[in-house]
């Protein structure tokens, strides 16, 4: 294939776009994007390599899956031993374990699988994931592992003329259940291949179908593609619901550009965009570590400015040096491959990493107290015990513990909720009880999660309907969650709640005997081990200074007027004295800043038991 300049200046308009998004957000709210006009591109290349093989019938897998490591893994490995090298002088151990494991994913290509199920691409935690951008790696990966061995096997069935339709209608398939997984499985639908596949198979469309277009018809189609493109950039944003429909503009922006096939425009031929285009995946390879040591470090915006400049600057350098290296692309025998030097790399990474992570980040190279330290940390994460839901009223996924009695208590609301399960399940022994739950949401109707769907929690009305609660208790801890940033919008907000949640209470009384409202439980930096950790944070806060987060809770409390017959249940008069400890002999109480692990609370959470006791 000749070479595409308009397809090099694409590159550059997506890696400039995703680099600025990661380091200065809300100039390019949509900049994320620029990994959707990556992945048309990869389509269309692709795809040409396959087809042509297959028209020559000389079309060779192994060929095909060396060609790719040679181009992928090299660079990829280097960044991944850089991280580690880094992490050993730098991190904590419990930081330096998080890394190795998702080294290991990254080098590995299932990055997008583990990061699917940790926290998501635009969630508090992402600053925290040094190798969170390699997810687009794994689904590229992923694609190339699937996409010839399926064409190759579907050619022995179908002709050329059908296998091409079959590429459309596979791309209208996947497009389809993108947008039905988005809407409810908004992580999954952004990381995975089933949601993804169709951006890349838009490219390998733009292939098999070209169009012939004069200049000044080809000039208008691809001034077209890059308005959308942009259009995408500056109006989308983090809380649409992505890839789904929306994803469509871009990627419809970087097929016309391809199809426009403008190899001299100005647009996209010119000598920056080539350049930046020749470095660009060295570019993203390079970048999201520098914006996340940025974040880590809580460094003024002006070190954005500077992150820009070392991420080209190493863009430049790594695919000088480690890029355009040329590797051997044709073996004679399977033992053979294990003399690829990127195998050989990708080996060495995966044993570093492996060896880094078993031995839970190397604490133990550290003075034993603080080894111990360490070591509490790293069992206090993800450490949780909430499962999955046992009974289905009326559609409701509700948590049922069977009880001696007849009489039914409900637990109603989000995280902080579900974190008395372990208490409850241990302590309660007459009662049934129900819990009704949603991460991240109120029970009030107009409160949105921008994530995902509330109505699990918000159509709470139809299990009173089928069942007769004796007690209900729900929590005040999210009062003030997903609030607009805008004072006056927020204070339009604060005040719909303010109304909504005394509607709320007023139906649990008039459904229930006793209604209780847990106040927020303490939260803070030196409770997440993580955090603790990292910045060598005191493990103890002040009461006073703890009780002030939550300045926004006492405003909207005090606003309420119907609080008569409300039991109020103030935690941290019973979790904390002058002070509040973030940990004891045990470990760390939490497991982030603000949700308690199991062992805590079920050692901690007796003042739920005014409400179990008959």
């Amino acid at each position: 294939m000749q070479f595409r300049k308009d397809i090099n200046g694409l590159r550059a308009i997506a890696v400039i776009a995703v680099v600025i998004f990661h380091f200065f957000p809300n100039t390019i709210p949509g900049g994320f994007a620029g990994v959707d006009v990556f992945f048309v591109i990869s389509g269309f290349l692709m795809t040409g390599i396959i087809f042509r093989g297959i028209e020559a019938d000389n079309f060779s897998l192994h060929r095909f899956y060396i060609a790719r490591a040679n181009r992928i893994i090299p660079t990829l490995a280097v960044l991944c031993g850089a991280m580690l090298i880094f992490g050993w002088f730098y991190l904590s151990p419990v930081d330096y374990y998080s890394l190795a494991y998702h080294s290991l994913a990254s080098i590995t290509f299932v990055s997008n699988i583990i990061y699917c199920f940790g926290g998501g691409y635009f969630g508090e935690n992402a600053h925290n994931l040094w190798l969170l951008h390699t997810w687009s790696l794994a689904v590229e990966w992923q694609f190339y592992i699937l996409y010839p061995l399926i064409l190759v096997g579907l050619k022995q069935l179908f002709t050329l003329k059908h296998l091409k339709f079959l590429i459309i209608i596979s791309a209208f398939i996947s497009f389809l259940i993108s947008v039905g997984f988005t809407q409810d499985y908004k992580d999954p639908a952004f990381f995975l291949l089933p949601t993804r596949a169709w951006e890349m198979l838009a490219g390998g469309i733009a292939y098999l179908f070209p169009l012939q277009l004069n200049k000044t018809k080809g000039k208008i189609l691809e001034i077209f593609g890059v308005g959308l493109i942009l259009l995408t950039y500056f109006l989308a944003n983090e809380h649409l619901v992505w890839p789904g429909y929306y994803a469509l503009i871009p990627v419809l922006g970087a097929y016309c550009i391809i199809l426009a096939a403008q190899n001299n425009s100005l647009l996209t031929s010119n000598w920056l965009f080539q350049k930046l285009g020749s470095w660009s995946y060295s570019i993203y390879l390079w970048h999201w570590p520098i914006a996340v040591f940025i974040y880590y470090n809580s460094l003024p915006m002006v070190y954005s400015i500077g992150g820009v400049i070392a991420s080209v600057g190493l863009g430049f350098l790594s695919y000088t040096f480690i890029e355009r290296l040329q590797f051997k692309n044709n073996y004679k025998s399977f033992t053979s491959y294990l003399t690829c030097y990127p195998v050989i790399a990708m080996g060495v990474i995966c044993a570093v990493s492996s060896y880094v992570y078993l031995n839970n980040g190397l604490y133990t190279r550290y003075a034993p107290a603080q080894a111990l330290v360490y070591q509490q940390a790293l069992e206090a994460l993800d450490d949780w015990h909430y499962p999955d839901a046992n009974l289905t009223i009326d559609g409701l996924k509700i948590r049922f513990i069977q009880g001696e009695t007849n009489e039914n208590i409900l637990f109603i609301g989000a995280s902080h909720i579900m974190q008395t399960y372990p208490y409850i399940e241990e302590q309660s022994k007459k009662y049934n009880i129900y819990y009704l739950t949603k991460n991240g949401c109120l029970a009030t109707p107009s409160f949105k999660n921008p994530k995902w769907s509330c109505d699990n929690l918000q159509n709470y009305k139809k299990l009173f309907q089928q069942v007769t609660f004796k007690k209900v208790i729900t929590t005040a801890y999210s009062f003030d969650s997903y609030l607009p940033d805008d004072v006056e919008l927020k204070d339009t907000e604060i005040k719909r709640r303010i109304t909504e949640i005394d509607g709320l209470l007023t139906y649990f009384k008039q459904n229930a005997a006793d209604v209780y409202l847990l106040l927020p439980e303490p939260k803070g930096q030196s409770f997440d081990p993580l955090l603790a950790t990292r910045f060598d944070l005191p493990l103890q806060l002040d009461v006073q200074a703890v009780r002030a987060q939550f300045k926004i809770h006492e405003h909207i409390i005090s606003q309420l007027t119907t609080l008569d017959r409300v039991k109020i249940i103030d935690p941290i008069s019973f979790l904390c004295s002058e002070f509040c400890d973030v940990r004891d002999d045990q470990g760390f109480y939490y497991r982030d800043d603000n949700h308690m692990r199991p062992w805590y609370a079920r050692q901690a959470l007796q003042y739920l038991h005014v409400i179990i006791d008959l």
